[in-house]
């Protein structure tokens, strides 16, 4: 059986150790901020996350780029070369085309590596949600299952990764087009929360309202609480828009009531961040549905 590498997009917001730690090749996504260009590498190389958020807390603006398809080639090629396949497993199709390039890039490559398996999964994930099925599915891979069958088991179990998340300004997701100018206006003035999950399509949605930071905060666990499969052991990330405090109220919240002790925080990266915003929390679990 051909070894095979698990390759990703830098959206998984995984911290550097964690990514090197599970053997994974992670290509880097793009920031424009005024005339520069960041590439969104996980260990913050060129622009740091607290450098990141502070600069949009002072009201700077940014513009992201997927992955293109040659930057997927000219990580694929090398391990092609090595006489290995590729498996990889991209931030979600509804939310950014890097997906569809490393899917062109894939069939480039088939032509010139004949004998190769190159496959790749749309995870219809996005933050640490994703980062939790690249999770998985290296431990599927240390285990000793073939391409084919981490392939599978990435397609299965995708639609089971729950996200759900909540921002402290509205503002940035009313620039994204996800909320209106009023809904961002009068949620402001009444300190309204919004509770969001990413749906079966890989697609943000709105699902309910906390009044206040800290009730849409134990909101997230409520609804762990609600589907998560083992909630008790089970792995659990948690990602934020450099607010660690608000993350790890969550984190206490989640020993208290179940005792689990799995979780694993890290920075929304600047791309997600972007959209986003600062104050942003999100908690993904493994779940009987999403």
């Amino acid at each position: 059986m051909r070894d095979f590498v698990i390759m990703t997009d830098s959206c998984c917001d995984l911290t550097a150790a964690m990514a090197d730690e599970l053997g994974l090749v992670v290509v880097p996504l793009s920031l424009n901020m005024g005339r520069d260009v960041y590439q969104n590498w996980l260990d913050g190389r060129d622009i740091g996350f607290e450098d990141f958020y502070a600069r949009i807390r002072s009201g700077e603006t940014a513009t992201t780029s997927a992955v293109n398809v040659g930057d997927f080639e000219s990580k694929m090629r090398p391990i092609l070369s090595q006489g290995k396949d590729v498996l990889c497993i991209n931030f979600s199709s509804a939310l950014s085309t890097t997906y569809q390039s490393a899917v062109i890039a894939a069939g480039d490559l088939r032509g010139e590596f004949p004998e190769a398996k190159i496959f790749v999964v749309d995870s219809l994930c996005a933050s640490l949600g994703q980062g939790l099925l690249l999770y998985l599915c290296a431990q599927q891979k240390r285990e000793g299952r073939s391409i084919g069958e981490v392939r599978a088991y990435a397609e299965a179990t995708k639609g089971n990764i729950c996200h759900w998340f909540t921002v402290d300004d509205l503002n940035h997701l009313k620039r994204g087009g996800r909320i209106s100018a009023a809904t961002a206006l009068f949620g402001t003035m009444l300190s309204i929360k919004p509770v969001m999950h990413v749906d079966d399509g890989g697609h943000l949605t709105p699902v309910s309202k906390a009044r206040g930071r800290k009730a849409s905060l134990v909101a997230l666990v409520d609804r762990m609480e609600e589907s998560a499969v083992d909630a008790a052991h089970g792995p659990v990330f948690i990602s934020h828009g450099d607010c660690e405090g608000d993350a790890l109220l969550v984190a206490d919240e989640i020993l208290r009531r179940f005792g689990n002790k799995d979780i694993h925080l890290n920075f929304v990266g600047p791309v997600i961040g972007n959209h986003s915003g600062p104050g942003t929390v999100a908690l993904f679990f493994v779940g009987s549905k999403r």
